[in-house]
């Protein structure tokens, strides 16, 4: 699971230097385009030559939305079990939960 992860993270992160990149002026000047471009492929806007967003198409947005739920649901999952392994119990939890209040 976790290394499904890392791998997904280091696909965007080898992919953030090789997307196209413009500056914040020119994006803004050229909005129009830049939501073209960004159905074909994100692309990285800079600021002062440092990255400050990533335009994207809502598709590509909601296959990441859901990519991030998925993992979140697994390690969720994953740490049920291992606290059930470790003898934590809804009534175990429930005290710890009101001492917390």
């Amino acid at each position: 699971m976790y290394k499904l992860t890392n791998l997904y993270i280091m696909d965007i992160f080898a992919n953030l230097r090789s997307m196209p990149k413009v500056s914040a002026t020119y994006a803004k000047q050229n909005f129009a385009a830049m939501l073209d471009q960004a159905q074909r492929e994100p692309v990285r806007i800079q600021r002062h030559d440092r990255d400050v967003a990533v335009l994207l198409s809502a598709a590509e947005y909601a296959r990441v939305r859901e990519f991030r739920i998925k993992e979140l649901v697994k390690i969720s999952e994953e740490a049920g079990r291992y606290a059930e392994s470790q003898g934590l119990t809804d009534q175990i939890l429930q005290q710890i939960l009101a001492d917390e209040k």
